[in-house]
């Protein structure tokens, strides 16, 4: 039987968190002939990466021949955010189940993309239901060393500059390397109803009024919902000021709650005065997409230990968690 030739051009489009479609040339000869594809798809491996460790996609795909661009989705474990290469090769399945095969195309790389508001509306749904019950807070409050706040005083203006958020979380956020904020915290101690005086970020605690964050002029966001190897949860949201860039960021990207009912953090009327409530059982971390002024709330010493362990910086999410995982991608 005449050989196949091998195929070329290939491309790669419409690419999501746990999808691509797939294209490529041959010759007018082998379409009527070619009855199936095998696709090579390998994740690239980092310098840092562990040799020994199983692979989390299989190497090749048998697919029956369709139209070109084929649709991959489901055939493999995709992750978001991550690099691939790719290979194709064309096939001809011959009267004795044996194959007749072309060479192998050139390899092309490509890297799947960020989860989409779909799978971000799946995160927050399995968030809210452990969300728990809602708890009344006043303030938001950051924990850091006196450093942090002495260069933001001298050098800053007084204020609290956004900074890009790290890759902590899921691995597929849309907010991870490319959303700017500063970071809050707003739990309270069940017992007192105030802020816990341990934190696992310095001893230095800013306080600002809720309202002074959060008001009917803000725009709330669900982000992520994590956790590290352990039995409590970590849920991030965003406050951006409406019309702000990190709302029109956010916009595009992320679920937008109802300030006033959501399971996570709400800013009501009630009496004519704004009444803040938190979830109980999830660990909160608010994204404030603006500068702070430090001369809008007060700066002090806290009196609880450093409790590094609870740190969630660059912090990896667990993979095989299935209160915060979804099934497109960790």
């Amino acid at each position: 039987m005449e050989l196949l030739s091998t195929p070329h051009s290939i491309e790669v489009s419409n690419i999501t968190c746990d999808s691509f479609r797939i294209s490529w040339a041959m010759e007018n000869s082998d379409l009527e002939r070619v009855t199936h594809y095998f696709i090579d798809l390998n994740k690239k491996e980092n310098k840092n990466s562990n040799k020994f460790k199983h692979r989390d996609v299989p190497t090749k795909l048998v697919a029956k021949a369709v139209p070109l661009p084929m649709t991959v989705r489901g055939h493999w474990f995709l992750s978001p955010r991550t690099e691939y290469s790719v290979a194709v090769q064309t096939a001809v399945k011959q009267s004795d189940g044996e194959y007749l095969v072309s060479g192998w195309s050139e390899t092309v790389e490509f890297c799947t993309g960020d989860y989409a508001k779909e799978h971000l509306a799946q995160l927050q749904e399995k968030a809210e239901q452990i969300a728990g019950r809602m708890l009344r807070f006043s303030v938001f409050y950051r924990n850091h060393h006196k450093e942090y706040f002495q260069h933001a005083r001298t050098h800053c203006g007084n204020m609290l500059q956004p900074y890009l958020k790290d890759n902590s979380g899921s691995h597929g956020s849309p907010t991870s390397g490319m959303l700017h904020g500063v970071f809050f915290s707003c739990n309270t101690e069940f017992n007192t109803g105030q802020p816990p005086q341990d934190s696992p970020y310095g001893r230095w605690r800013f306080q600002i009024p809720a309202q002074r964050l959060f008001n009917p002029s803000t725009n709330l966001y669900f982000a992520d919902f994590y956790c590290m190897y352990t039995a409590y949860h970590y849920a991030i949201l965003v406050l951006a000021p409406k019309g702000s860039l990190g709302d029109r960021f956010c916009r595009d990207r992320l679920p937008l709650l109802d300030i006033a009912c959501n399971k996570f953090l709400t800013c009501s009327v009630e009496d004519g005065e704004l009444v803040f409530r938190h979830a109980q059982d999830l660990i909160l971390e608010i994204i404030y997409t603006e500068p702070v002024d430090l001369s809008l709330g007060t700066l002090g010493e806290i009196s609880g230990h450093q409790l590094m362990s609870l740190s969630t910086a660059d912090a990896k999410k667990d993979p095989s968690c299935k209160t915060c995982n979804i099934s497109v991608g960790r």
